[in-house]
């Protein structure tokens, strides 16, 4: 019986060398060598543009304007400049009011009205300093149709879509001629801003 163990003992060894030695069969099919190849190694350069809009203007900015009667007018030429490196889809221009709203920001109808034109070379100023008047030589549109002083809106295709380019512009403030004595002695404080908004993002 002893005999017997023994034997049964040797081909349990026998059958695990069997398996390592299979293992290392496997092991050694992955030593084989393999080709490669690489490409040409391509420059790439990705840089953002920048939004950016100046405004200037041959007076100081704010302007003001006291002592209208229905029927004025006052206006201020300003340029505004693409200073930026990336086209805009639109330039907004918003006014708002600062401090205390009065009927002549609050009557949307008989108060204040703002309008925007443009020019394609710079407004020539004629007049005394203090109410100068603007004269286009030639080409003049509206960009900003009449409305109410307080206001946000786009210009109608500015020229200051495209870097490097400069929009002439006229800003005009008229009390209508239908306001009556309740805008008598009033006073608005109002603050202008143009808004510029980057070109529709797409594939480059």
């Amino acid at each position: 019986m002893s005999a017997k163990v023994t034997s049964s003992t040797a081909r349990k060894v026998i059958g695990s060398l069997g398996v390592v030695g299979a293992a290392a069969a496997v092991a050694g099919m992955g030593t084989f060598g393999t080709f490669t190849d690489s490409s040409t190694p391509v420059a790439t350069t990705i840089s953002s543009g920048t939004v950016s809009i100046d405004l200037t203007q041959a007076r100081a900015i704010p302007f003001t304007a006291t002592g209208l009667v229905p029927g004025d007018t006052v206006t201020r030429a300003m340029n505004l400049r693409n200073d930026g490196t990336t086209p805009l889809s639109t330039v907004r221009l918003k006014s708002t009011v600062t401090g205390t709203p009065s009927i002549l920001t609050t009557d949307v109808v008989n108060g204040l009205q703002l309008t925007v034109k443009a020019c394609p070379t710079p407004y020539v100023q004629g007049g005394p300093d203090a109410a100068p008047t603007f004269t286009c030589t030639a080409g003049e549109r509206v960009v900003l149709a009449k409305g109410p002083a307080v206001n946000n809106a786009p210009l109608t295709a500015p020229t200051s879509l495209t870097p490097g380019a400069t929009d002439h512009l006229a800003v005009s403030f008229t009390l209508p001629s239908d306001a009556d004595n309740t805008f008598q002695g009033k006073s608005s404080t109002l603050s202008l801003e143009f808004v510029a908004t980057q070109r529709t993002a797409g594939d480059r």
